[in-house]
């Protein structure tokens, strides 16, 4: 036992928290999603195929949109957005400072320039306050990242894109299900990209899905997403290239995977809710740790449960990020499955420092560019941030339970219960 009467940390030489096998791994896999891979394997289209159709079929509907496309990334979907969204050589893409590199690499990919944005604290998206600031005579279009499956505040972002005729696309890789006011994202903006990774909400392995309410759009994704061409592996091709095009489409034993997945999201959700419910109840109180916000209406799906650090309340603030290790690791060690899901804000990546995405300054040193400044000191909310949290997804998962969940607060109480003796 330590001075304090707690057990000694697992880090030193005492017992888990957590024990072994404790917490069960995602996705749980049953008899349809077996049944249903096996039976895209037995018939003859491998490539695009009648799983590809119908998942995107099936999840336009779930989701509330008219149109889906699926496609090989949730990364491709948000490059086949911006092409929807007519965003070309020189234009101005406005994101967060903080998400995963896809949410702004996707803009250099169609030679835009992307403009970062700082991000509120409390809800750990881009400060909608702050947009405003960062519109200029280029910029196009916002991407509106929710971030760890919280909703940004969708009404004053399409209040910003009305004002300044902006178009809107939702990065809701990681928002399965999220709402904002009732309404599920995915339905706010003119088109969105949400990603079948396997460690998001719905599961594929890998894939996305891009969707749209507006026809115009989904032709010009849609035309990115097949080579440039503009008929569908559906229809009767005439392989002609009318623009540049990549090679984005989904395969039919990935889109049998979703599909079947997709009959248990709903169930996943709620199972998820209810154990991120049962973690912070278990947590609320514990000293120097600052619990995730769900701001009124909002609808969190908590694809990722992100605590951050009071490093000030720690007597930390001068090496945050090497304590925030040595938490997460005596956290780990517990048995505790949290890791740092980002530790660098996006214009702090060499590729944004450099200017050099393509070669030769390219896009920034296109001629329809105009300067922008990736100076980090814009970005403080962001870097307190990435040097203060740890997250985690896989414990509040379904097949885990409430029990996971309580013996996961138990192993981060007791490390913080001792945090000044690590």
């Amino acid at each position: 036992m330590s001075k304090r009467g707690t057990e000694k940390l697992a880090i030193k030489g005492g017992p888990r928290a957590v024990p072994e096998g404790a917490i069960k791994d995602w996705p749980e896999i049953d008899d349809l999603d077996r049944k249903m891979v096996l039976d895209s394997l037995n018939q003859p289209h491998h490539a695009w195929g009648p799983n590809c159709t119908a998942l995107e079929k099936e999840f336009a509907a779930w989701n509330g949109n008219k149109y889906a496309i699926t496609t090989n990334s949730g990364t491709a979907a948000l490059h086949m957005a911006l092409v929807a969204c007519d965003c070309g050589a020189g234009d101005e893409v406005i994101v967060t400072a903080y998400s995963w590199s896809s949410s702004a690499t996707c803009i250099m990919q169609h030679n835009c320039i992307p403009v970062f944005v700082d991000i509120n604290f409390d809800t750990m998206n881009m400060d909608v306050n702050k947009i405003e600031a960062a519109i200029t005579r280029k910029t196009k279009a916002i991407i509106a990242v929710h971030l760890h499956g919280l909703a940004m505040d969708m009404g004053k972002v399409m209040a910003i894109a009305r004002r300044h005729k902006l178009k809107v696309v939702e990065d809701a890789c990681q928002a399965h299900g999220a709402t904002f006011k009732g309404k599920k994202v995915g339905t706010f903006g003119h088109c969105a990209a949400f990603s079948l990774n396997q460690n998001k909400c719905l599961c594929a392995g890998e894939g996305g899905i891009f969707v749209t309410d507006d026809e115009s759009m989904l032709d010009k994704a849609r035309s990115l997403w097949s080579f440039g061409e503009t008929r569908t592996p559906s229809q009767s091709r005439d392989y002609h290239v009318y623009a540049m095009g990549w090679m984005y489409r989904n395969n039919d034993l990935t889109a049998a995977f979703g599909r079947s997945q997709l009959t248990k999201l709903d169930r996943n959700l709620a199972r998820l809710k209810d154990n991120a419910q049962t973690l912070t109840e278990c947590l609320r109180g514990t000293p120097g740790l600052i619990l995730p916000a769900e701001p009124k209406g909002h609808g969190h799906n908590w694809y990722n449960y992100t605590v951050r650090f009071d490093m000030a309340k720690l007597g930390h603030t001068h090496d945050a990020p090497a304590f925030r290790d040595k938490i997460m690791k005596a956290m780990q060690a517990e048995g505790v499955q949290t890791s740092v899901w980002q530790a660098f804000i996006l214009p702090a990546m060499t590729v944004f420092r450099a200017k050099n995405g393509y070669g030769k300054g390219c896009p920034w040193s296109c001629p329809h560019a105009q300067p922008v400044n990736y100076d980090v000191t814009q970005y403080p909310v962001a870097q307190k941030h990435a040097d203060t949290h740890t997250g985690m997804t896989v414990p509040l998962r379904y097949p885990n339970g409430g029990k996971a969940a309580e013996l996961t607060a138990k192993g981060m109480r007791k490390v913080m219960a001792q945090a000044d003796a690590l």
